[in-house]
């Protein structure tokens, strides 16, 4: 088993999580581990919500989801020798849930909370909760349907030096570069 480099306890918020991750890639956001090219890890996520949706029947934690502390992230992690501007090959050896955690959701959010792109059709929110067995999945709440149900990895990206945010949001940030855009 490979080395567990970002570790998470799924009954705490990133926010109070041994390492704590980040929510958006930014030079000032520190790295909180490294690896060299080609070492082999596990990296352990939070759900997109940081856990706000919970493996029951209400509907009301996907209405009322806080969606200002989406989007979590595990890490940054620092590639030694990585400069910016470098195109990195990042390989997903394995991907699953985390043991005791093997479920997911499909969410339908309320109009009066970000809603959908069906809201004149769904205007309030509604959920199915997705059991993992093996690569398979099934919801109590659509009885009779099951399909390979291949985990998403979530999202991995780069973080861009100041000199490339200056460059592209230069007019946003002023010519100094010293202001912050909030992304």
């Amino acid at each position: 088993m490979p080395q567990v480099l970002f570790k998470v306890d799924l009954t705490k918020p990133m926010s109070e999580q041994e390492l704590v991750g980040h929510n958006r890639w930014h030079p000032d956001i520190p790295a909180v581990v490294s690896v060299n090219p080609g070492d082999v890890f596990r990296i352990e996520c939070k759900d997109w919500t940081d856990g706000q949706i919970k493996n029951d029947d209400n509907p009301d934690d996907i209405r009322d989801v806080d969606l200002t502390v989406v989007h979590v992230l595990s890490g940054p992690i620092y590639v030694n020798g990585a400069q910016p501007g470098d195109i990195l090959v990042v390989d997903i050896l394995d991907i699953g849930a985390l043991q005791g955690d093997e479920w997911g959701f499909t969410g339908i959010f309320a109009k009066e909370n970000g809603g959908g792109f069906l809201t004149e059709h769904f205007p309030t929110a509604a959920k199915a909760i997705w059991d993992f067995q093996g690569i398979y999945t099934a919801s109590r709440h659509i009885p009779k349907v099951r399909f390979a149900g291949i985990t998403h990895p979530g999202l991995i990206g780069c973080a861009p030096s100041q000199e490339l945010l200056n460059q592209q949001f230069g007019h946003i940030l002023g010519e100094s570069g010293s202001e912050r855009a909030v992304f």
